[in-house]
């Protein structure tokens, strides 16, 4: 994919899916901002890989469950850079927990971490991208919440995924003609977030149509591939990143 010349804005980017997306945008050619919240260090790793790719990329530290944050990042992003192309809504707590054992602000948080942040990031993004008249949004989904596959224990998780799903749909037709597009990609199981594509196959997986473990750059691809160009008449799409664990 050839991004260059395009800025991209990759929340929760210092570490594991993330990072590996800030990566490949920039190995496709991007100026990538990395967006994080607590992981300084891993940011600034994550920049000083980014930069050595040639990307003029650089790190912001904000809360975008907050509507000030959000909006300083996105303008942050778009000063430094001259304007806005891309925008990757990654963040996204997890949990594992009944639904009688969840609180209410474990609740809150986990839908104000997957779904609040994207709405956030992308009001704030949209004025960018509607001037440029050309833009890549995609969110970060989860392949169960998808297909509504029930799982004990993932209801909070599962239902903010689902409002991904929905909100990402919305959001195509909704912008389809300022020519901006908006996808989401579900990844299925990554269990080990520093896994090469190359060594996932010294790790077989069964439950897998493809038999290997899953990685971050399987889900980087995807993200890559949805941004470009080539994929302009791609929107309110999911596309399942899984190896075939759900067929």
């Amino acid at each position: 994919m050839d991004l260059r010349g395009r800025a991209a804005i990759v929340t929760g980017g210092a570490r594991n899916i993330g990072r590996a997306i800030a990566i490949e945008l920039a190995r496709s050619g991007a100026n990538v901002c990395v967006n994080y919240l607590r992981s300084e260090a891993a940011a600034n790793r994550a920049v000083r890989e980014l930069v050595g790719l040639k990307s003029d990329a650089f790190a912001v530290r904000a809360d975008v469950t907050k509507a000030r944050e959000a909006k300083r990042l996105v303008d942050t992003a778009a000063k430094r850079f001259g304007h806005l192309d891309i925008l990757v809504n990654n963040v996204g707590d997890f949990i594992v927990k009944s639904i009688a054992e969840t609180t209410e602000a474990e609740w809150r948080r986990i839908l104000e971490s997957n779904l609040t942040s994207m709405f956030l990031c992308t009001k704030a993004a949209l004025p960018h991208l509607r001037k440029r008249k050309w833009g890549r949004i995609v969110n970060i989904a989860c392949a169960g919440a998808y297909r509504a596959h029930g799982t004990a224990d993932m209801a909070a998780y599962y239902a903010a995924k689902a409002g991904v799903v929905a909100f990402t749909k919305a959001l195509a037709r909704e912008e389809g003609s300022h020519n901006i597009t908006a996808n989401a990609v579900a990844p299925g199981i990554v269990s080990d977030y520093d896994l090469t594509v190359e060594e996932a196959w010294k790790a077989p997986r069964k439950e897998f149509a493809i038999p290997r473990a899953e990685t971050a750059w399987d889900v980087a691809y995807a993200v890559a591939y949805l941004c470009s160009e080539e994929a302009g008449f791609v929107t309110g799409n999911v596309l399942n990143v899984t190896g075939g664990w759900l067929l």
